[in-house]
């Protein structure tokens, strides 16, 4: 199971390698050739002294123009000693593999990206030895996708645009995109991009807006994210039987979707939807609460 942040920013790229050279070419505008095949490679960079140094992901593409190794590190803040150790890094692989790499840096924050997006020079002014210049990928250009249809012509980079504008005031419509898309992609894949997601909302009301979306398609009930619900639905169900409590947490949900997108709820609307104890009446609900206007658009359609 993805357990952060830092995990999830650069370990969609070992879910689906073929992002990272749309997020080159189509967000950095950098014509990095078309791969014919990318292979993710061995991270472990320790030589035989007690040093052990990793990168965070480390991917091989094979194209026409050549071979490349791209290295993503994911940076959660400013660290002047990655001025160091990117560019060992760098030498190292090129050294090892005969291949050009390429540095590409992500990051949810925008101070961080500008930071990290500063060319390192290492020399004397007027003759610099080596230069380092890395690729940026954060806030600042990676899309905000909030039109469902956009999301589903692409869920990796629907994915990418949750974890990097996670904590900014645009989740809401971003979240609510990408629930929507999530469906229309195999649920095992799903499952897996809505732990990154998870794993990368530091803000605590985004988090638990986004738990409420995967429980309303039934995804969050699916991946080890959910066992503490589980749990709490489980104790509830003791004494009145666990269709009953997980009936009771999902009406629960319904109300809190509403909530969450601002949506005012009449006392008629609520005491409606907590006394229904119709598991499948309660996920149409959930449904029509990721979308509804008025919190009387549950009952539109009855």
């Amino acid at each position: 199971m993805v357990g952060s942040s830092h995990e999830a920013l650069h370990r969609i790229f070992q879910k689906d390698p073929a992002l990272l050279t749309r997020a080159l070419q189509r967000v950095l505008h950098v014509p990095f050739p078309e791969p014919r095949e990318i292979a993710a490679l061995n991270v472990d960079l320790t030589e035989i002294e007690p040093v052990e140094r990793r990168v965070d992901t480390l991917l091989r593409a094979e194209t026409d123009e050549g071979t490349y190794l791209l290295v993503v590190e994911s940076q959660g803040k400013v660290d002047d000693r990655k001025r160091g150790s990117w560019p060992y890094y760098l030498s190292y692989l090129y050294e090892k593999y005969r291949c050009e790499p390429v540095l590409i840096v992500i990051t949810q924050n925008s101070a961080t990206a500008r930071w990290a997006a500063q060319p390192i020079r290492l020399g004397f002014p007027g003759w610099h030895s080596l230069t380092v210049r890395p690729l940026v990928l954060g806030p600042d250009n990676v899309p905000v996708i909030t039109d469902e249809h956009q999301a589903e012509r692409d869920v990796p980079l629907a994915v990418l645009s949750a974890m990097t504008h996670g904590r900014g005031p645009r989740a809401a419509p971003i979240l609510e995109s990408l629930a929507t898309a999530l469906k229309t992609i195999d649920p095992d894949s799903a499952a897996v991009f809505v732990q990154f997601v998870d794993s990368c909302l530091a803000d605590p009301q985004a988090k638990q807006m986004w738990r409420d979306l995967m429980t309303a398609i039934q995804y969050f009930w699916r991946h080890p994210l959910a066992e503490q619900v589980r749990e709490e639905g489980r104790e509830q169900g003791l004494a009145e039987g666990r269709e009953q409590g997980r009936a009771q947490a999902k009406a629960e949900m319904v109300l809190r979707v509403l909530e969450w997108r601002g949506i005012p709820v009449p006392e008629h609307v609520s005491e409606r939807v907590i006394a229904c104890d119709d598991p499948n009446q309660l996920e149409l609900w959930a449904q029509r609460a990721v979308r509804a206007t008025y919190a009387e658009d549950l009952f539109t359609e009855e």
